[in-house]
């Protein structure tokens, strides 16, 4: 197929979204490179993920652009060779296990505590926010800790599991506003040794460990934007390692991204560039792992509040570059702001929800009343 007929097809999709090919709104794509057309229609999102990366196309509003594509689905037109590779390997090759399980970790939490520290604010909270009463990424994100808290009912002297404790932020919130002590597994170095410094001098336990070796007892167990690393083939053994972990009156808070579509196919620019091996679990896939095993409580959704989230990461960015670019790369900028755009557009086209589940092992005597 000639170039020509490439880009007529192109546009044809793109109008059925509102978006024009050198159009003059801000969501339009403005192409600098012809060959675009070609390697979008070969490769797909990983295609359109590269040419952006390469500085084949632009456009003013890159979140607001893939909102327009996303809710007008006709990514769904692009699937692709590398989308069905992709499929594959999520859905018969156990790639969290073993070694691969801590692939997620060398490739993107072991970046460099640098970025994050920038992009996340003052608490290095890689997760989604909670914005119903706070105006600032700071207050958002301490409200998003003190909610956990409170729906796992934490009181003094309480023993808690962190599962995926990244840099230990929540586990040092916990020991300082409730008086807990805490253990914490990751499978980063570079955030173990983080949250280990972060939480000297507190009665907190930071392991570089995969989370299926831990055999301890705890009151209350909570996993904070983990489960997207887990796996379709791992989410019952996450389930019951939690179940063997809490004590029969103590609850699990699991926070994390979901979809209540089928499951999923992982997105093959997300996989290469950012998070290997990573898949985000469906309604269904949840349900049906936890059966027998926990009484849902409680499934909360606030997941429009994740692409607040997610801009203002953006904008923490932007503003610690002329400080970052001394370590990262023209195309790492772009690779990263390519990350946050798709990701904040998931959330504003309400494809990927954000739940957090709160279960309890038996059923809680009388009723759980929801804290939000």
């Amino acid at each position: 197929m000639s170039n020509d007929s490439l880009k007529h097809r192109a546009a044809a999709l793109l109008e059925l979204a509102g978006i024009v090919i050198d159009g003059p709104a801000p969501t339009d794509l403005r192409v600098h490179d012809d060959r675009l057309y070609a390697r979008v229609f070969a490769h797909g999102s990983l295609g359109l993920g590269e040419a952006y990366m390469d500085g084949w196309w632009d456009t003013p509003d890159l979140a607001g652009m893939f909102t327009r594509l996303l809710s007008s689905h006709i990514d769904e037109e692009l699937k692709t060779l590398d989308t069905l590779l992709a499929h594959f390997k999520a859905r018969f090759i156990n790639r969290q296990r073993g070694e691969h399980a801590f692939d997620v970790g060398r490739v993107h939490y072991d970046l460099g505590n640098d970025l994050f520290r920038a992009m996340l604010g003052k608490r290095l909270v890689y997760s989604c926010a909670y914005w119903a009463q706070a105006s600032t990424l700071d207050d958002a994100q301490e409200a998003k800790l003190d909610l956990i808290c409170r729906k796992l009912r934490l009181q003094p002297g309480q023993r808690v599991l962190d599962i995926g404790c990244g840099w230990g932020e929540a586990l040092k919130f916990a020991a300082e506003r409730y008086g807990v002590e805490g253990v914490g597994v990751t499978i980063s170095a570079e955030q173990a040794e983080f949250a280990r410094q972060l939480c000297r001098g507190l009665p907190v336990d930071i392991r570089l460990q995969d989370y299926r070796e831990v055999n301890d007892s705890f009151d209350a167990v909570f996993s904070i934007g983990m489960f997207e690393h887990v796996g379709a083939l791992n989410y019952r053994t996450f389930f019951e390692v939690a179940h063997r972990a809490v004590k029969d009156d103590g609850l699990v808070l699991l926070h994390s991204i979901g979809s209540n579509g089928t499951p999923s196919r992982p997105d093959p620019w997300i996989e290469k560039y950012i998070f290997p091996n990573s898949m985000i679990p469906a309604a269904s896939q949840v349900a049906e792992a936890l059966q027998n095993l926990f009484v849902v409580e409680d499934w909360h959704n606030f997941g429009a509040d994740y692409d607040r989230t997610l801009c203002a990461w953006r904008d923490n960015v932007d503003a610690a570059w002329p400080v970052l670019d001394a370590r990262y790369d023209a195309r790492f900028q772009r690779m990263w702001h390519f990350y946050l755009a798709v990701s904040a557009a998931v959330f504003r086209s309400r494809r990927d929800q954000l739940w957090q589940l709160t279960l309890s092992p038996h059923g809680v005597p009388g009723g759980y009343r929801v804290p939000r």
